[in-house]
């Protein structure tokens, strides 16, 4: 449904985009993830058609967004970061203001009606916008993306802003939009883009760093092994013990405990598993060992570990 082919933008001496691809597949929601300042934006911006790129191209269903940018445009419904709404309309009048300029051709009053609905701005619509709170003015960004029944919805930190209820119900609404469209979302916050998206592109340095399914992303960095042993003995000492595990790697102390028992997390060499030499080194000490476990790695874990070094790119010479 998206193809974007190695796409390069710079500002100055400042390469926002340097020979940036992926693509997306019919409904499916990809979340474009990544510290600000890493391109995120600008990808949105050109995919969209509000920017050119100095290289590269999209194809938005097959149209290219910069050789048939009125049938590409067509295919997509945009929520900027700051929602494009005005103050001194009412919603149903802002709404019908972008069914005609997007020239649509459905049943105008029908089509509005539903996008009220989906959207839970029914209740709303014939309130003045500079009315509205933020949770129902992020709402009303997405309703007006959704004028057109476009095939891909791109959205630009859609729950910034918002406070815990308003952030779970954009996110529950997202997930329903992603089972009848194509959708783009772009975030810096970890754990939205887990709850919501089916697959992650990671960008810094206005590189792809990681494109991988969520469920999957932590074998891009799984190259050791981590378990999480919990034992009851002096802090201090569990933890020389610990690192003296033959294929240990590295030990942190997890911060939790429970009656009597610290908890560690333990990672060991590529192809290890140290389960058998930890327990044997505790009870040497006659340090019980009351829990221990595999630990998968979390999509923090990976974006850390990815982003770990990455310097903002220079222009190309």
């Amino acid at each position: 449904m998206i193809e974007v082919s190695h796409l390069v933008k710079s500002y100055g001496t400042n390469l926002a985009l340097d020979d940036v691809s992926f693509t997306v597949g019919e409904r499916e929601i990809l979340g474009l993830l990544g510290p600000n300042g890493a391109g995120k934006s600008t990808a949105m911006n050109i995919m969209t058609g509000y920017l050119s790129a100095n290289a590269g191209t999209v194809k938005i269903d097959g149209k290219d967004i910069l050789e048939q940018p009125g049938e590409a445009k067509k295919r997509i419904g945009f929520l900027p970061e700051t929602p494009p709404l005005y103050g001194d309309m009412r919603v149903e009048e802002y709404l019908r203001f972008v069914y005609d300029l997007k020239q649509c051709d459905y049943n105008r009053d029908a089509h509005l009606e539903e996008i009220c609905r989906v959207t839970r701005l029914y209740d709303a619509r014939r309130r003045i916008i500079k009315n509205l709170s933020t949770g129902y003015r992020q709402r009303l960004g997405i309703a007006q993306a959704l004028v057109g029944n476009p095939k891909v919805l791109v959205f630009d930190e859609p729950t910034v802003g918002l406070d815990p209820k308003q952030i779970i119900e954009v996110r529950n609404l997202i997930r329903t939009l992603g089972r009848e469209h194509t959708v783009i979302l772009s975030s810096h916050i970890l754990s939205e883009v887990q709850a919501v998206c089916d697959r992650v592109v990671i960008l810094d340095g206005g590189k792809v760093l990681c494109d991988e399914k969520t469920d999957s992303i932590s074998r891009t960095i799984q190259q050791n092994t981590r378990i999480r042993v919990s034992v009851c003995g002096p802090q201090r000492e569990v933890l020389e013990a610990l690192r003296a595990v033959p294929e240990v790697i590295s030990v942190a102390a997890t911060g939790d405990r429970e009656r009597d028992s610290f908890s560690y997390f333990v990672e060991s060499a590529p192809g290890a598993d140290v389960r058998k030499g930890v327990f044997f080194a505790m009870a040497q000490r006659e340090w019980p060992v009351v829990g221990m476990e595999q630990e998968g790695y979390s999509l923090e874990d990976v974006f850390l570990k990815l982003t770990e070094g990455v310097q903002p790119n220079k222009k190309r010479k």
